[in-house]
């Protein structure tokens, strides 16, 4: 019996890592489970698991938690804000923490998890965009297992030797005979739209993503790309490598997850269906493999795999964060904190599809030059870059 926390338990993968605990349930028992705003699915959530523990980092959230929690007579104690989410990360009895919060917000949860050597199933790739040397060395140094959840990187984890699968971040993949790292992507809902048609993108029509059920910020960083972009900055640091070993490939069918290109001119590729139980089901037991009621595939209906380059005039953030990647770890922080603004504004309305991609611009030329080297300077550039965007913002609404 292992025990789990869950970082953002009531997100699309904190309720998927939940979907897989419930049909083994004498591998795992859930310690924690957190939530922002969402009162009445964590309650659900703590109905079923009777965790020990729950955080809402909203304080009036929690209150009202709480209140539910002790009418119903159940035992969980709830906890409230960000300091609460580390404690609970780094509790003695966690074994696992799945870390599942969504943008910049989950950077310390992940690390307090981290310094207490835990085993880290990353699914905020925020984390290593903002921090990545720092959020690597910290592993290293506290003897944490660091285990990727998003479906690329965990397919390329699955492709490598099981030699370098035990410390990626430190070994050199030329000395397992890679030659390169090939990151699909599906190129998202707009892949076939008119150029001249992005201006007058909707956010509904953003976030109706072809292949996957996610979130709606990570849905409109799938259509502009740039969620590709952060996996890009994001495999660097996992995989120990640099951007001219990273190569980002169209692949619309979302069937083939990625890919490892190996000297001899073999590929390696991880293949399933576009379901996020798969990844996590893999972290979960590594190196075992454990049942997930994900539905096999069946290589007899598939009509087609088709491969392309994506275009720079398609997908002009992908290509910022290639860049900031290029420039260091002070640009890829500035570009996520713009990127976590910009995108928030178009969902709510203020902004045109297009324009995140150009204020997105605008903050890594502003930021494309200054360093963080530790977690105070990271943490002091994100609040500056977003102070920045909000002044961009105003120009622009």
């Amino acid at each position: 019996m292992r025990t789990l926390v869950i970082l953002g338990a009531t997100g699309s993968i904190g309720c998927s890592t939940l979907d897989v605990v419930a049909l083994h349930p004498d591998d795992y028992q859930v310690l924690g489970l957190t939530g922002a705003t969402q009162v009445e699915k964590l309650f659900a959530q703590i109905q079923q698991f009777k965790p020990r523990y729950a955080v809402m980092t909203d304080l009036q959230a929690a209150n009202k938690l709480k209140q539910l929690v002790k009418d119903a007579g159940l035992s969980t104690e709830v906890w409230a804000g960000i300091g609460a989410l580390c404690d609970l990360a780094a509790h003695t009895d966690a074994d696992i923490v799945m870390a599942a919060i969504v943008g910049a917000a989950g950077l310390l949860p992940t690390l307090a998890a981290v310094e207490q050597g835990k085993t880290v199933l990353l699914a905020n790739k925020e984390a290593l965009v903002m921090s990545g040397e720092l959020f690597i060395n910290k592993v290293q140094h506290h003897g944490a297992t660091l285990l990727p959840i998003d479906s690329e990187h965990n397919a390329i984890f699955q492709c490598l030797p099981s030699a370098l699968q035990q410390n990626t971040a430190t070994q050199k993949l030329s000395d397992y005979g890679i030659s390169k790292l090939l990151l699909t992507g599906s190129g998202g809902p707009f892949l076939r739209k008119e150029l001249t048609e992005f201006a007058s993108i909707t956010p509904a029509q953003a976030v109706a993503h072809p292949n996957w059920v996610m979130g709606q910020k990570i849905s409109v960083d799938s259509a502009t790309m740039m969620n590709k972009g952060l996996e890009f900055i994001e495999a660097r640091w996992l995989f120990n490598c640099a951007a001219d070993d990273i190569q980002v490939v169209i692949h619309p069918q979302s069937i083939i997850h990625s890919m490892v290109q190996y000297t001899d001119g073999s590929v390696l590729a991880q293949l399933g269906q576009p379901d996020m139980r798969t990844p996590i089901a893999h972290a979960l037991a590594f190196p075992k493999r454990i049942q997930t009621q994900v539905k096999p595939l069946n290589f007899f209906e598939l009509v087609d795999f088709s491969f392309s380059r994506p275009e720079p005039g398609r997908y002009p953030n992908l290509y910022l964060a290639i860049a900031a990647c290029g420039y260091g770890q002070g640009a890829t922080t500035a570009l996520n904190a713009a990127n976590e603004m910009t995108v928030a504004a178009f969902l709510a309305g203020q902004i045109r599809f297009t324009d995140i991609a150009l204020l997105n611009e605008k903050a890594l030329e502003r930021f494309a030059t200054i360093k963080a080297p530790d977690l105070e300077s990271i943490l002091a550039l994100d609040q500056e870059a977003r102070i920045y965007m909000q002044d961009q913002l105003k120009k622009v609404s």
